[in-house]
């Protein structure tokens, strides 16, 4: 995060505490030795901080730098995995709104974490009908008794599917081969085939005593914002 950056999100912070009668520019003017005009233009973006007032402010108001940062910045830089110097990557399994939802993933959303051979994650082709490069390529979902059913033979209620999140179009990944898809749906996502039928979304399941279902596309949506990703891979418990 810029310099910059951090001193608007101080800004709102400090609005924040006026608009709810908790300091004054005169307390604050007072607290940091600064004149009362310095702290006014400072919150009316007349002018910046130097790096001693930004720490002066940020001392007297009990206000930490962890504060104004960005929590997706944070993410961004952050690693919850332990890192991987073997011919295995890590691949966390999670609950199936945070892989429809989440283009990041924190620690408390982690059910378990799996290995896979970095040979096969890499050769899997990704193909983004949208971008896709700030989230996490791949997640695992476990499968509920419903999907699993309806997608009986290919799933099982249990499986455990690796979704390659970069790959949210419907373009075959093999000639002649369905795509399984991650669906986002009622709040989590949904294992499906995925057919597009002119502004509608059509998830056929492989089990047919089970209906098909549909999604509208709204204005201004597309096929790739209710794909979460193709499934590259299904392990079924024993």
């Amino acid at each position: 995060m810029k310099f910059k950056a951090l001193q608007e999100n101080l800004r709102k912070e400090l609005w924040k505490r006026i608009d709810a009668k908790q300091l004054t520019g005169l307390r604050l003017a007072d607290q940091t030795g600064f004149k009362q005009a310095h702290i006014s233009n400072f919150l009316n973006r007349k002018r910046q901080l130097s790096l001693d007032g930004l720490d002066k402010v940020l001392t007297v108001q009990h206000i930490s730098v962890l504060d104004l940062l960005d929590p997706s910045e944070i993410n961004k830089r952050a690693s919850i995995l332990p890192p991987s110097d073997d011919d295995f990557e890590n691949v966390l399994l999670v609950e199936g709104r945070v892989a429809a939802g989440e283009p990041l993933v924190t620690n408390e959303d982690v059910k378990e974490i799996l290995k896979f051979k970095k040979a096969f994650l890499k050769r899997l082709r990704a193909d983004m009908a949208a971008p896709r490069d700030d989230w996490r390529r791949f997640v695992l979902v476990k499968v509920d008794e419903r999907d699993g059913m309806s997608m009986f033979p290919r799933l099982l209620p249990g499986s455990t599917v690796l979704i390659d999140r970069h790959y949210n179009s419907l373009a075959p990944y093999r000639k002649n081969d369905k795509n399984m898809y991650a669906v986002r749906k009622d709040g989590g996502c949904t294992i499906k085939y995925v057919d597009q039928d002119g502004n509608n979304l059509v998830l056929r399941p492989h089990n047919h005593d089970y209906p098909s279902s549909v999604i509208a596309l709204e204005e201004g949506k597309t096929v790739a914002d209710f794909i979460v990703g193709r499934v590259c891979h299904v392990a079924n418990e024993t």
